[in-house]
């Protein structure tokens, strides 16, 4: 009741149990002493961090294609002809209502000569420890502040 942290006892007050200090148990029935948790030990741990590289499509995907086949003074039913796709398809990708397949950007790539797939980098840590402990929020953040 008073916020003191230190040698709490499970009280009944007002049929309520509680856990408060010894003064505040005075309002009520001590029933017993509150153990302090053991702090638990420290586990040894691993983390391993591993990087891979994905390849994704430039998010501008549709303003290079546009722009390209404009450049070289095609329409989008001339376009879709040369590289066997349809104008409705060629449509939507230059709207940015669809993103190509990683296929078709590569023949949209190789017909246009332009660069719509690119390499990223995404980096993972996987944390191993010796129990089945579960990992916990405060592991993460510690980790977080390592890298």
């Amino acid at each position: 009741m008073c916020g003191a942290e230190e040698n709490l006892y499970k009280c009944k007050i007002e049929d309520t149990i509680l856990q408060v200090c010894k003064s505040c148990g005075r309002h009520g029935t001590i029933i017993e002493e509150v153990k302090k948790p053991q702090p638990k030990k420290e586990l040894p741990r691993e983390t391993i961090e591993r990087n891979t590289i994905i390849q994704v499509i430039n998010p501008n995907y549709h303003q290079i294609i546009k722009n390209r086949r404009e450049e070289l003074g095609l329409k989008q039913k001339e376009l879709g002809q040369i590289i066997a796709e349809k104008e409705s398809l060629i449509h939507k990708i230059e709207s940015g209502h669809l993103e190509p397949s990683m296929s078709l950007a590569r023949k949209l790539e190789r017909f246009l000569k332009i660069t719509l797939v690119q390499q990223h980098e995404e980096r993972s840590v996987e944390i191993k420890r010796e129990s089945d402990d579960v990992v916990t929020l405060g592991d993460i953040i510690k980790i977080r502040k390592r890298s």
